[in-house]
Formats: structure tokens, sequence, C-alpha cells
């Protein structure tokens, strides 16, 4: 209240500029429109598949944490109580377990030490970009389009973010060499390379080998780290080596999350940040620095539910998402005759062939922006994702995402009839 009684008044123009970036209020539409439309099918969603849901399972998780407490840590009741009760340490409770299943799962060392548990992989991001951004000069580069998550940390840690040119092979190591020498020329100090090599959100595609080499020589050549973020590597017909498994040369600082292969509302995630720091100590003990000040600690909580997950299924992932993979790829498979069934042999619209994950790309010859996706939903009953918001409102602009993990067969076979009556009659 000021002096004369009346509410102060605040202008958003005086707040943080993240807050009005297209990035950040552009999606807010897609939101209002599933509000506003709930009965439209929803191919706009990157959310894990439902019908394996089970609350008796995240009792089941606990008591096999606690089981573990008991048995491998030699904890008497208190001691149990008290883990699960008390703020934990800021690096998290369940890192020597993170560090079995990235063994198990994805053939990476690491060490329980360079492990920092987060409130999912969102606060990892924003961890490692509020540490690596120490002034005006530092940038940060990734692939165009990219995933709106890493475009919100960076605009929240004030970190530019450089555009690096993808393919239908992923990012492009050789664009990225011409960015660092346009970096360089420019004063700028790049700090990182953010990639997602397997079935990256949103484009779908993923990296092959020779790539994934090329890419780490690249950032060993000029002193990158690469920030990889591996959310959707277990859901593929095949699958490739991480970067970080690949790794020689402490260049991968490894994102992880559980939000997609172990509870997305356990909100846990982790970044393997095994660089040694030049004073001692690890790159991770910087991260678990910020993370105090920020979220103090990840809920020990949801810690318990993952790490009881992990204990039931012998570390591995892959084992416990058995049914899910089944389904994502179904799914994925449906999803793609049905776009070559309604669509195929149609001027102009093209879509890409991922081997996994939970995204199609479709180009389409006329303009894909926020009034048509309201119109789909309003006049068609369909949501899709325009992809200019992947790109900050920069391309993107003949392209939609399809989200293909949430669905049913009926639903996708539905959803891609409604999504030809909208493209359809808009052809040329």
């Amino acid at each position: 209240m000021d002096s004369n009684g009346l509410s102060t008044h605040l202008n958003v123009e005086t707040l943080h500029g993240s807050l009005t970036d297209p990035a950040i209020s552009s999606m807010n539409l897609l939101n209002e429109l599933i509000d506003e439309y709930p009965v439209a099918i929803s191919m706009a969603a990157g959310r894990p598949y439902e019908e394996f849901f089970d609350i008796s399972l995240i009792h089941q998780y606990i008591d096999a944490y606690c089981d573990h407490l008991r048995r491998d840590r030699k904890l008497d009741e208190a001691g149990v109580t008290r883990t699960l009760f008390q703020y934990g340490t800021t690096k998290g409770v369940i890192a020597d377990l993170i560090a079995r299943n990235l063994a198990e799962d994805e053939n990476i060392d690491a060490a329980p030490e360079s492990v920092v548990v987060t409130v999912g992989a969102q606060e990892a991001m924003f961890l490692v970009l509020r540490t690596l951004r120490a002034g005006e000069r530092d940038v940060l580069l990734a692939p165009a389009p990219t995933y709106v998550g890493l475009t919100g940390a960076a605009l929240l840690t004030d970190t530019p973010v450089w555009p690096v040119r993808s393919t239908e092979n992923g990012i492009d190591p050789e664009d990225l060499v011409l960015q660092l020498k346009r970096a360089d020329e420019q004063g700028k100090r790049v700090r990182a390379c953010y990639v997602t090599p397997n079935f990256a959100n949103p484009t779908g595609t993923s990296m092959d080998l020779p790539s994934r080499h090329r890419l780490l020589d690249v950032a060993e050549a000029h002193g990158i780290l690469l920030l990889e973020d591996n959310a959707y590597g277990l859901f593929g017909s095949e699958r490739l080596p991480s970067l970080k498994s690949l790794d020689r040369s402490g260049s991968v600082v490894y994102l992880g999350s559980f939000a997609k292969t172990g509870m997305p509302g356990a909100r846990v995630g982790y970044a393997v940040a095994d660089q040694r720091m030049a004073g001692g100590g690890l790159f991770a003990d910087q991260l678990s620095k910020l993370k105090g000040m920020l979220t103090v600690n990840t809920s020990p909580i949801a810690q318990a539910v993952i790490a009881g997950k992990l204990l039931l299924n012998d570390f591995s992932l892959t084992k416990a998402n058995t049914r899910e993979i089944s389904i994502y790829q179904r799914n994925l498979h449906l999803t793609l005759g049905e776009l070559k069934r309604r669509l195929g042999g149609c001027e102009g619209v093209s879509w890409n062939t991922p081997t996994g994950g939970f995204f199609v790309t479709v180009t389409v010859p006329f303009v894909v922006d926020d009034e048509l996706l309201e119109r789909a939903a309003r006049d068609h009953g369909v949501l899709f994702t325009p992809m200019h918001h992947f790109y900050g409102g920069k391309g993107g602009f003949h392209q939609l995402r399809l989200s293909i993990s949430l669905l049913t067969p009926e639903l996708i076979e539905e959803g891609v009839a409604r999504l030809a009556a909208l493209i359809v009659p808009r052809l040329p």
C-alpha cells in the first residue's frame, strides 16, 4: 500500500525480460486451448503414457527403498524415518543408485559424488547455465529448433542462445565449428552446446554414431562442454551409445530425467558433472552450491519413489519400461502409417520418420501459426504444436510437431484424420 492507501501497481516492463519473451509467453496459448476445447484430441503434449499408472506402485517403491536403507545402508528405524522426513543432502540421497542405473542402462561410469539430483531435468539445466554464465561474453549454442525448456532456462539465466543448424541427422557438427569461429571473431566465449542425440524434442531426430564421435572431437578441440539431454533414449528400435559413454575428454555434462522413464509426478532429474575443477573438486560441487540456495534439496520422498523403481527392476529402466517402449513404438509406427494413408502424395506435405521417441515433424506448404492452431482446435477438434515455438519465433512457420506418446490407437487414427481435414483444403 502507498501513502494514500492504494495498492502498488506493477508494470511488467519493469520486471524480468523473460516474462514477455515469446519463448515463454507463447506456450501459454496451448494450455489455454486445452482448457477451452477439452474434447479436442491433443497430439501436442509430450507426456508419458498413463495406462500403467497405479497408486499402489508408489507405496511399493517407497517400501523397497526403505528396505534398501535397512539392508544395504544398515540404518535403524529412526535413520530410515529421518531419511524420508528430513532435509536430505543437497546433492541427493540416491546418487549411488542413479550411478548404478547409468552403468546398467547407458554404460556410463559415473561416480556418485559427480551426480547432483535435481527437481526435474529443468533445474539441472538452470543450474548448469547459471554456473557457466559468468559474464556478458558468455553464450550457449543449441540446435535450431530446440527444446523450449532449454530456451526458458537460458532466458532465466540471461544466457544468449546462438543457433546451430540441425539436419535429419541431428545437430550439424560442421556448422558447430562455424558458429564457434563466428563467436570467437565477435569476442564471445562459448561455454557449452546443448544437444539431444536421441529422438530430440521437438524434431524426433537422432544422431548417427560417426556424428556423435565428430561432435565429441569438436568439443574437445575447442574446449567447450556438451550438455547432453537424453530424456527419450530408451524409447527406440535401436540403442546408440550416449555421448557421455563415448566421452574420453571430460567434455560432456549429462542431463538426466526420470520424467519419462520413472514417474513424471515425482519431478526427479539429475546432472552428471564429473569435470575436475582447477582448484580441486568437481563441477558437480559447484552446481550443488547453487542448488543449496535455489531448492535446498530435492524431495527425499520423491527420490525414494524413483529409487524403489530402480531397486525393483535391477537398476534397469529399460527393463522397467518394457511395456511403455512397446506402446511408444506401436504409436509411432501407427502415426507414420496414418500420415501416409491420409496425406501421402499430397503436394508439399512431408514428415520425418523417427525410429523412436515421442515426436514427428510434419512440413506443409502454408503457414502454421497460433491462429491456425486455434482454428484446428475449434473447427476440427485436434491440437498440435506449431514448430515456430521451438525456433524462438524465428523459423519453423511451415512445420508442426505431433506427439504420439499419450494416445490410444483409436485416438491416433482419429487425430490424424482430423489433421488431414485441416491440411488438405489448404493445399495449393
